[in-house]
């Protein structure tokens, strides 16, 4: 059966919740999923697959519907096969080093004790090294977009079961990039967390200082809410630090670095440049002033993750499988873990001396960034390809990768708008350790702006929820036009002390009109009895102070007034008299005031 013949149930958790609450049972969805594995039919997916009676029961059981005590209630996950779960076997894709661990992993102990149910064990590279996804004992998944292409590894079951629609969420590791290039090249979104923001215990290392569990989603908001969950200090993991709980962070005009022309590396790839190029042409647009930055460092940084020490702590990792029983491993990861006989403990203390200095290094061009912009991969790789040679293409999508563990950087993966050859597109944006609620506040935008259908065709992600986050002194208003982050008239908010909390949207009953005559181009929104539709707003805490003098300043037609919002809730934003819509131009079906000056060509510079 052809996976696309059967379409992929919507499984976003804004949609179970829905269904949750009009009282459908986990069951029903449960049965979907399976459902949808049959459809999907690639056996490559799952080393370990639970029984769907298993699962049912086990939803059966789970506690009365609340989302709030339970934010991941009956929403089906799949766990990377080197994360432990009770009771079933963890493989690390090598049958000789299999074991079937008596609890959880501490992340999957969190997920699964608000609400989530795992459906199974995935496949990956074994023992997590490699960034193709094929290194497997076990048949290796196939791309969910286009089967001549590797699925991207290490995490690359994961990856795929959220892209054929199977799960909500997955979990995979992050090393070298295995939580990231495999979103790129199956469309999806990839987290990776701070270094020990999540804990490690119950993953099977592969560079245990460098390790972090990973989480895929269609979209930002669902691995929001499952860093969220999964977040939290285990005095059991050696390597866990004590960071406070992830928290949005929404820069109202964010600095963003790129890579400048000499760091450029997409190895003839005209596509994905240009892919990437109409991503950042995108970030100007919603605001984010550019700064491009030399990546030299980081690419020497990245070139010691396979060529010094870190190659040896691979070894520690396995070297009672690879010493008892060789055999067992698959060739490619043999041949990378042999590395480690030929070093010496004096050359892994040189590798930390150099990192350092590189580190160094590249603090300068780091200096006042919100974050780095880089493309998640220079490039698909086919299966051909790497038949032909296993490493060099696997090094190839390693190229933004490698280093951002190395750096101490927090990552996160999104997809963008399709390129010139109609190709998904996807960016990396990257922070120090620590933001990674930024990067997620970054994404949302990016996402939202982009309307990308994720995967092999699943539903469109819910937007991101950004919270009213006004303090106390505090309003919320909600900017329409010119004065949106980035725009004209934005200067008019920062200089009364206004923080920009994030996009948003309209309830779907107003209606905006591009004004006739006014310098600047200004929008105006008017609320209509019907024929309306959601427009996207973006939300700022004004100083209660400064709310008198900003009104005395907004010229007829337009006037601040009371804004419903998508969901329910209400704020004070701009309107405009109805009277002054006569003549103007209904630019409602662009969705926005962004949108239409994309569309018009009239993007400020």
């Amino acid at each position: 059966m052809d996976a696309k013949s059967v379409g992929a149930p919507d499984l976003g958790a804004a949609a179970l919740r829905r269904r949750y609450a009009a009282g459908e049972p986990a069951e029903a969805v449960i049965a979907e999923v399976y459902a949808r594995i049959r459809a999907v039919a690639d056996g490559g997916i799952f080393i370990t697959l639970r029984p769907e009676s298993e699962v049912a029961a086990e939803a059966a059981a789970l506690p009365p519907f609340d989302p709030e005590t339970h934010p991941l209630w009956g929403v089906p996950i799949a766990v990377k096969d080197n994360i432990d779960v009770a009771g079933l076997p963890t493989t690390a894709a090598c049958p000789a080093f299999a074991y079937r661990p008596d609890t959880d992993a501490f992340v999957v102990a969190r997920l699964r004790a608000a609400g989530a149910l795992v459906i199974g064990k995935t496949n990956l590279d074994q023992f997590a090294t490699g960034l193709v996804g094929v290194r497997s004992p076990y048949p290796a998944p196939r791309n969910a977009l286009d089967p001549s292409l590797v699925p991207g590894g290490s995490s690359s079951g994961s990856a795929v079961a959220v892209a054929q629609g199977i799960v909500t969420l997955a979990l995979g590791t992050d090393t070298a990039g295995s939580g990231r290039v495999p979103a790129a090249l199956n469309n999806i979104v990839g987290v990776k967390p701070t270094l020990g923001l999540l804990s490690a215990s119950g993953m099977v290392p592969a560079c245990r200082t460098l390790d972090t569990i990973s989480i895929f989603s269609a979209g930002v908001a669902d691995s929001w809410t499952a860093l969220q969950v999964a977040a939290g200090y285990d005095a059991d993991d050696a390597y866990a630090r004590r960071f406070p709980a992830p928290a949005l962070d929404a820069p109202p005009a964010p600095v963003i670095g790129v890579p400048d022309a000499a760091s450029r590396r997409f190895f003839g790839d005209a596509a994905e440049e240009a892919a990437f190029d109409a991503a950042v042409a995108r970030l100007t647009a919603l605001g984010a002033r550019l700064v491009e930055v030399d990546l030299s460092p980081c690419f020497e940084i990245a070139e010691m993750l396979y060529s010094g020490a870190w190659v040896a702590e691979r070894m520690a990792a396995v070297e009672e499988t690879y010493r008892g029983r060789p055999g067992a491993l698959h060739p490619v990861t043999k041949g990378i873990i042999s590395a480690a006989d030929r070093l010496t403990a004096v050359d892994a203390f040189r590798g930390f001396y150099r990192l350092a200095e590189l580190r160094r290094a590249a603090e300068p061009a780091l200096e006042g960034l919100d974050a780095l912009c880089v493309p998640t991969i220079p490039g698909p790789v086919t299966m051909a390809e790497i038949e032909e040679d296993p490493v060099g293409p696997n090094s190839r999508l390693g190229t933004y990768t490698n280093f951002v563990n190395l750096m101490d950087l927090c990552a996160l993966a999104v997809p963008t708008a399709p390129g010139p050859a109609s190709r998904p597109g996807s960016v990396t944006l990257l922070a120090p350790a620590g933001h990674d609620g930024r990067l997620v506040a970054l994404a949302a935008r990016i996402e939202r702006d982009a309307a990308v259908i994720p995967g092999n065709g699943l539903p469109r992600p819910a937007p991101l929820d950004f919270p009213a986050g006004a303090r106390p002194g505090e309003a919320v208003v909600a900017a329409v036009g010119a004065h949106m982050s980035g725009l004209p008239l934005n200067g008019e908010l920062t200089a009364l002390g206004a923080r920009c909390l994030g996009p948003a949207r309209t309830s779907a009953d107003y209606r905006l009109f591009a004004l006739p005559g006014t310098t600047p181009p200004k929008p105006g929104l008017l609320r209509v009895g019907s024929g309306g539709r959601a427009v996207e707003v973006e939300l700022w805490a004004m100083p209660l102070a400064g709310l008198g003098p900003f009104l005395a300043g907004i010229p007829a037609p337009l006037t601040l007034g009371t804004l419903t919002l998508e969901g329910g809730g209400r704020c004070t934003g701009f309107l405009v008299e109805a009277a002054a819509t006569a003549g103007a131009t209904d630019i409602t079906s662009h969705g926005g005031w962004r949108a239409y000056l994309a569309a018009a060509e009239e993007l400020p510079v």
